[in-house]
């Protein structure tokens, strides 16, 4: 298993060379504050173009794009910020024929700290074997995963506090993310084996965090590997974070790493988002999703209800659309 990457947090304080010895020294417990990000928005004009079709009263989904100016040059080339925007416009097509509309806020750029770059996704406390009981879901439940303290660094620091933070999605271009679960090596449930995957994407979704995120970066996906071929990385994280399950389709169960060519949530060249019980309620979840928006006439937003009990699969969120699974 690799080590947990801990990220750097680079801090600004001043010092004094002396002391009187009338004056108490300051306590050694003052933390200084993390080094602020200055964020630069670029592309106003692309943006502009992606979002000239969005209407209001649609249901929409408000997205922001982080794209740090640091990145290694071997980053950049296999996540080209073109073909992010790329990918994204063809997420808006994936979600067009449910009536889901997404909105890019902007695109930003900037130099973030080296540390937060290359992260683990969990924490070691809840990288464990599910033991057996239960499905994917309800294990997760049971011990939800947790971020890593660099991970959790890294989104604290380059998501900008913000109204509405809890209820917008935050795309973060990275260089390394790693996620680490366990495989059962047999059917006795007692021989297990860690896999660590440094994924493309990455979604850190409800069902396996529930409520473990701060609500202000509940939000976030990360992005290390652009999908040239099928264009489909930001369309199949997308639908982690708003339909709220795993690599699931029809007849295949919820599982972690499943390849197929059915389905958005599975990997492969899929983008259909079914519906009904046969197609184990993905548009009717997608549209009770707590990222989802209508404008009213005077233009307030007006919000899907917020999850219930942390965001799991079987959020009372989602009344009965949800699949007892074996």
């Amino acid at each position: 298993m690799i080590n947990k990457l801990i990220c750097a947090v680079m801090l600004i304080g001043v010092s004094s060379g002396c002391t009187s010895p009338s004056v108490s020294p300051p306590p050694t417990d003052v933390i200084a504050e993390p080094r602020t990000i200055i964020w630069t928005t670029i592309k106003a004009a692309e943006v502009a173009a992606l979002n000239a079709d969005l209407q209001a009263g649609k249901p929409t989904v408000d997205v922001g794009l982080y794209y740090p100016s640091n990145l290694h040059e071997d980053a950049r080339a296999i996540l080209p910020l073109e073909g992010l925007l790329e990918e994204f416009a063809n997420a808006k097509r994936v979600f067009e024929p449910t009536g889901i509309q997404l909105n890019l806020l902007w695109l930003k750029t900037g130099t973030v700290d080296p540390g937060f770059l290359a992260i683990n996704s969990t924490s070691d406390r809840s990288q464990m074997p599910s033991g057996g009981y239960g499905n994917l879901y309800v294990q997760r439940s049971q011990t939800p995963s947790e971020l890593s303290d660099g991970a959790l660094a890294a989104f604290e620091g380059i998501i900008e506090p913000a109204d509405n933070n809890s209820r917008t999605v935050y795309l973060l271009a990275l260089q390394n993310v790693y996620m680490t679960f366990f495989e059962n090596l047999d059917d006795t449930g007692r021989n297990w084996a860690p896999k660590v995957v440094n994924t493309s994407g990455l979604s850190f979704p409800s069902y396996m965090y529930g409520d473990t995120i701060p609500d202000r970066i509940r939000g976030v996906i990360t992005l290390t590997k652009h999908d040239s071929k099928n264009k489909l990385t930001i369309a199949h994280e997308l639908g982690h974070k708003l339909i709220n399950v795993s690599h699931e389709y029809k007849a295949i169960g919820p599982q972690h790493e499943i390849r197929s060519d059915e389905g958005l949530m599975l990997y492969g060249s899929g983008s259909q988002i079914p519906s009904g019980k046969e197609g184990r309620w993905h548009q009717e979840r997608l549209l009770l999703s707590p990222y989802l928006y209508r404008l009213d006439k005077t233009g307030k937003q007006i919000w899907n209800a917020d999850y219930e009990a942390g965001g799991f699969y079987y959020d009372p969120l989602y009344g009965d659309y949800t699949i007892a699974f074996e």
